[in-house]
């Protein structure tokens, strides 16, 4: 039964890698094979498939679709009333002809952007601006892909959806998931700094000389209120500093949006206009979730626990220094929606190490955030890469060869603290 799953999960992996199915729709399925190869019945109780898998597993990530909605409302907000233009343009206006100081200031912005929203709302905050700003100044195309999307992993273990995301999948209390991301943040933060500053030493570009195929750039906003400039740090400092629910701090910020930068009159056409807009963009992680939360409860029941649990006991390393070797080497895995992606099947797989006992469960959250740093940088699939290297008029695969030997570093980074810490 359990080679049987195996195989089957390799049969969900092709499907997603040629595309031949969307990620969401071949979860789903997935889940639904595994369910029926367990041997699960069709009704009853908690363990059936109608109820437990379709049903209960289609809300386990409820309290996640809730955060990912917010977040993009919140995003999308930074858009509409310029707040996330402003800080870019002051960087820039800052940084003068320093290519060192703009690319910085990006990337600083941009940590900002990738702690209230991930994906390409993320990186068009940070990047319509920043990206034409820093090949202005002289970095290759690649290289200012490069630091907006580095930038962006680097404010990933800020972003609140995804403490939620990692909670609700693997079961960990908020406050376990908030000490892990805040461990890992050191290292996403040294490792893209390193980026930026070997990327601007070398080989440097004349404006004049850059052609590029980009996107048409959003009409500019006027400048946001200083005030307002907080915005992205009100979330964080709730969530962080004062240990408030993520929903509710991610509220304060879009309210604290609302306020210093829309007049009274206008307030509910902005408040809806920006929430539908939030809508848009939250759709897509949202139907991943609900397929991600099936083939969680899938890989949950007991037919399927005992099926997989001696398979993944036996070829997952006990010792800490092997699960270092062997999981980083493991990384191009997360590429490519690949079966270590924690946003596909690295989801199913990370709740078989904690169902099965095989990891503790911040080991397992450890693990696959070290992973998520990958993945959001330098897989030339994901949302934000490819609409940052399209930007900047340079291939997803240029920029995944740029950055991937430094996402790599800090996968490397997280699995060393996961080890020491947890193992």
């Amino acid at each position: 039964m359990g080679i049987a799953i195996l195989i089957l999960m390799a049969i969900g992996v092709v499907l997603m890698l040629t595309r031949i199915l969307p990620t969401a729709f071949a979860l789903a399925l997935l889940a639904l094979g595994i369910a029926v190869i367990s041997g699960a019945p069709l009704t009853g109780g908690k363990e059936s498939i109608l109820t437990g898998v379709l049903q209960n597993g289609a809300v386990t990530l409820a309290a996640t679709m809730i955060a990912v909605l917010l977040g993009s409302w919140l995003g999308s907000l930074l858009d509409q009333t310029g707040i996330g233009g402003t800080l870019v343009r002051k960087i820039v206006e800052f940084g003068g002809e320093r290519p060192a100081v703009v690319a910085l200031g990006v990337f600083a912005v941009s940590i900002l952007c990738g702690s209230i929203t991930g994906s390409a709302p993320a990186a068009m905050l940070a990047g319509v601006v920043g990206i034409p700003a820093m090949i202005a100044v002289g970095l290759r195309p690649v290289a200012a892909a490069g630091t907006v999307l580095m930038g962006i992993s680097a404010g990933s273990p800020l972003e609140l959806p995804v403490w939620q995301f990692m909670s609700d999948a693997l079961g960990a209390p908020v406050s376990e998931v908030r000490t892990v991301m805040i461990r890992l943040f050191p290292i996403a933060l040294v490792v893209g700094i390193a980026y930026v500053l070997v990327q601007t030493r070398r080989g440097a570009r004349h404006a004049w000389a850059v052609q590029l195929d980009r996107p048409k750039a959003r009409i500019r906003r006027g400048d946001a209120p200083w005030y307002a400039l907080a915005t992205p740090l009100v979330p964080i400092v709730l969530a962080l500093g004062l240990t408030v629910p993520i929903v509710p701090s991610l509220l304060a910020g879009v309210i604290y949006a609302l306020l210093t930068t829309t007049k009274w009159g206008d307030l509910n056409e902005r408040a809806l206009r920006s929430l539908y807009k939030g809508f848009e963009v939250a759709a897509p992680p949202i139907a991943l979730f609900v397929a991600i939360g099936m083939l969680l409860a899938a890989v949950k029941l007991p037919g399927a626990k005992t099926a997989l649990t001696p398979i993944v006991s036996a070829i997952s390393p006990a010792a800490p220094i092997w699960f270092v070797v062997v999981f980083a080497a493991l990384v191009p895995l997360c590429l490519f929606r690949g079966p270590l992606n924690v946003f596909g099947l690295g989801a199913g797989v990370a709740g078989v190490l904690v169902t099965g006992g095989i990891y503790p469960m911040t080991a397992v959250v450890g693990l696959m955030a070290s992973y998520n740093q990958v993945f959001g940088v330098s897989d030339p699939t994901s949302t934000q890469t490819v609409w940052a290297a399209q930007y900047a008029g340079v291939r997803p695969e240029r920029s995944m060869l740029s950055t991937l030997p430094f996402t790599w570093v800090v996968g490397l980074g997280g699995m060393v603290l996961t080890a020491v810490l947890y193992l």
